[in-house]
């Protein structure tokens, strides 16, 4: 059975957002993509404290200088679709504040008559920490646990009430709720990441960094399931950030989704056959503009299901 593709909307500097967002997110839909996706890139620093993700002297990319506001956009895409899911990969959690990100979403989610997907991380960026964290970068952990209590009792009935570390919500009636219960996905990694994962979400979002790896990783974050007992059947949603070629890439050394429409589509075979159920593709960073981006995603979409994904 062919897994569900989701595709990550335009955000770069390169795209006119109020005009390429709806196009794109349309075009997707119709294409057959079922979701679409943002990410969450707040300022590009210069010179940056720390390397990209984290990593010493890795320079950011600069398809980073200019990214769009993450729910400014999918709002953007759910007033031009009708049956895409609205998905964030990642929002990064300690950059907002909890009980205002928990209405937001309550808020788009009942607006698009149930079609959002909360993707939620901890980042790595020491300069949007700065910027922007409500708690320090150390406390990273306990501000995602504290941001998933509040969306629990944003998302809930009324009376909503909760006292934290950040928020403070005396009994109230808090609204609009969603439309239905708001699946959250967690980006975790480490132990106790995949721990609180387990525990806590609907689902996982792994980055693609090559068909064996995600599949070691899947089986860890399963066994970690069995071992504490969870039930409930853990979704998981791929995240594969493509870099698009007109000609194939060649050489040994060719990075996963890196390439042609047919090297990108081997990937999402093989990375299908991991048994993951679904998977998201970012191709906005090496497109020139939204024209070729819809025809580049509406190519892919066709020929992997010609593959059979």
């Amino acid at each position: 059975m062919p897994i569900p593709l989701g595709l990550g909307l335009p955000q770069m500097r390169q795209y006119d957002i109020g005009r390429d967002v709806p196009a794109v997110a349309r075009a997707a839909e119709a294409a057959g993509y079922e979701s679409l996706w943002v990410f969450e890139r707040i300022l590009f620093p210069e010179p940056a404290t720390q390397g990209l993700y984290g990593v010493p002297g890795l320079a950011w990319p600069d398809k980073y200088r200019s990214v769009a506001d993450p729910l400014i956009t999918l709002t953007l895409a759910a007033a031009a679709t009708g049956r895409a899911r609205l998905g964030t990969s990642v929002l990064v959690a300690p950059l907002h504040v909890p009980f205002q990100l928990a209405r937001s979403l309550a808020s788009l989610d009942a607006a698009s008559g149930g079609r959002v997907i909360a993707g939620l991380g901890t980042g790595w960026s020491l300069d949007e920490y700065a910027a922007a964290s409500v708690a320090p970068f150390e406390q990273r952990g306990a501000v995602l646990d504290e941001l998933l209590d509040v969306c629990a009792a944003v998302w809930g009935p009324d009376p909503v009430a909760y006292e934290g570390a950040l928020t403070t919500i005396a009994p109230s009636e808090v609204g609009p709720k969603p439309a239905r219960p708001i699946p959250v996905l967690l980006a975790a990694n480490g132990p106790r990441a995949v721990r609180r994962l387990v525990d806590r979400a609907d689902g996982w979002m792994p980055v693609a960094s090559g068909a064996s790896r995600l599949a070691e990783q899947w089986q860890r974050v399963r066994d970690v399931a069995a071992e504490r007992g969870r039930e409930r059947p853990l979704g998981v949603c791929v995240r594969a950030n493509a870099r698009y070629s007109a000609k194939p890439v060649e050489g040994d050394g060719r990075q996963p989704f890196h390439g042609s429409v047919a090297q990108i589509v081997e990937d999402l075979v093989a990375h299908a056959e991991t048994g993951v159920p679904e998977m998201m593709l970012d191709l906005q960073g090496t497109c020139r503009d939204a024209t070729e981006f819809i025809d580049v995603a509406t190519e892919v979409y066709e020929a992997a299901r010609a593959a059979g994904v």
